[in-house]
């Protein structure tokens, strides 16, 4: 029986050895997790059990167990490159077999599908819809789309403006003060806006104040120096909304006249100006043309409301406007979320998918199949799926690799310990051939 209990010993330190040998290996393996070899003792029974006096049989290997504990974040610069920072695995799909995976070594494929780094399964996520809204729960290749953005036309432009309350008064009564946008002393103070048409065209739009008495103010628009129609405003008078303020200098109300005129005439009264005949155009040697282009649908509305008639200077702050030229994209950004945004050269950013991570009840229960990956099983439970910094599931941390969570220093304990425990069992089987050689030679 000794021969067989350090032949089972021996057995076990091969093991051990084994196991420990494979975690000093992938030491530099990136998303890698070490393993334990767990033994456990054996006892000879009979159909009634072990006696109080039985003699153990030896040793055997009862499972090797993977240790997903944190791995170290590192940053490496590449944007694809993405560590977790918590629970969760990254989802792939090989041709809809899947794996999960804790190494975010990943790249793009021709067609700018997101794959691991031999380009055999694809990352898995959520896609966006029309309106670049994340569609969640239900899983898609993530695919990095590199096609222009399309222009958008504006349709609503919004600032804050003061406007001083000691600005002398310009009667336009008189002809020499009659609005002339060449002429600065026909109004009280000018501002610029750039606009985009349907085609992604810029314009500029340019508001001008007049002060025209106490508490009363007229605002005249153009766009490209021309009435929004097109027209000269020398020649055709453009259309002046008034402006009328309280004694505390806020803004209550802003009467613009309809157009064309009605008898008798009439006025849309509210807190923003709304052009609705704009014809986008340009100038060429004097000579105004449409350019084929087109206006917002819902028309152009500047919101006036945050407008006051303080005792400080004129101005206004940053305006907002919601159009854009046609974009190329730049560069990508992840979040923490998970959330792919692409940048794109006319300041946008827009989401092009989100990563899903997956949670297991029994992550003990996963089966390892090799390239740092491990399949679904029975023992594991079926997984959940849902997006990064979910419930108990970690974040994505971009640029950046989880390394492997191997201590080289306990694996280098553990082999002194696996090669005495090696040497100590083939000294047991020396020692009993030592005692069968005496009992033959008394033979």
């Amino acid at each position: 029986m000794s021969f067989n209990i350090g032949l089972s010993g021996l057995y076990a330190a091969n093991k051990q050895l084994d196991v420990t040998g494979n975690n000093i290996a992938n030491v530099a393996t990136t998303g890698f997790k070490s393993s334990r070899a767990e033994f456990e003792d054996v006892y000879s029974a009979t159909r009634l059990g072990t006696g109080s006096k039985t003699v153990g049989n030896g040793v055997r290997l009862s499972n090797v167990s993977q240790q997903f504990g944190q791995g170290d974040i590192s940053n490496t610069g590449n944007v694809l490159d993405m560590g977790i920072q918590g629970n969760g695995f990254f989802v792939l799909s090989n041709n809809g077999s899947l794996t999960y995976s804790r190494a975010g070594t990943f790249k793009t494929d021709k067609e700018g599908y997101v794959t691991n780094s031999d380009g055999t399964a694809r990352l898995q996520g959520y896609g966006v819809d029309s309106n670049g809204k994340i569609v969640n729960g239900v899983l898609t290749d993530l695919r990095i789309d590199t096609s222009n953005l399309a222009p958008k036309s504006t349709s609503t432009v919004s600032s804050t403006i003061n406007l001083n309350s000691t600005s002398a008064v310009i009667d336009q009564t008189v002809a020499a003060n009659k609005f002339d946008p060449s002429k600065t002393e026909t109004f009280t103070k000018s501002f610029s806006t750039p606009i985009f048409d349907t085609q992604g065209n810029q314009h500029t739009m340019d508001q001008y104040m007049v002060k025209t008495g106490a508490n009363t103010w007229d605002t005249y628009t153009l766009i490209d120096g021309r009435n929004p129609d097109g027209s000269d405003p020398t020649v055709t008078a453009p259309v002046a909304s008034t402006m009328s303020f309280d004694s505390t200098g806020k803004l209550t109300s802003v009467s613009t006249p309809v157009t064309p005129p009605t008898t008798p005439p009439t006025s849309v009264i509210s807190s923003d100006l709304k052009i609705t005949n704009w014809t986008p155009g340009s100038v060429t040697n004097g000579v105004w043309t449409a350019n084929g282009a087109a206006a917002d649908p819902a028309g152009l509305t500047i919101a006036m409301a945050n407008t006051t008639q303080f005792n400080a200077d004129t101005a206004r702050s940053i305006p907002a406007q919601n159009g854009y030229a046609t974009g190329q994209i730049t560069n990508l950004t992840i979040d923490g979320s998970g959330v792919l945004l692409a940048n794109f050269s006319n300041n946008q950013t827009k989401p092009i998918g989100q990563i899903s991570l997956a949670s297991f009840t029994n992550e003990q229960g996963l089966q390892p199949v090799g390239g740092t990956s491990w399949k679904e099983t029975y023992a594991s439970g079926i997984p959940g799926y849902d997006a990064p910094e979910t419930g108990t599931l970690g974040s994505v941390v971009s640029n950046s690799l989880e390394e492997s969570n191997v201590n080289l220093t306990n694996e280098l304990v553990d082999l002194i310990k696996a090669q005495s425990n090696y040497q100590a069992n083939a000294k047991t089987i020396s020692t009993q051939s030592t005692i069968m050689q005496t009992i033959i030679q008394m033979t």
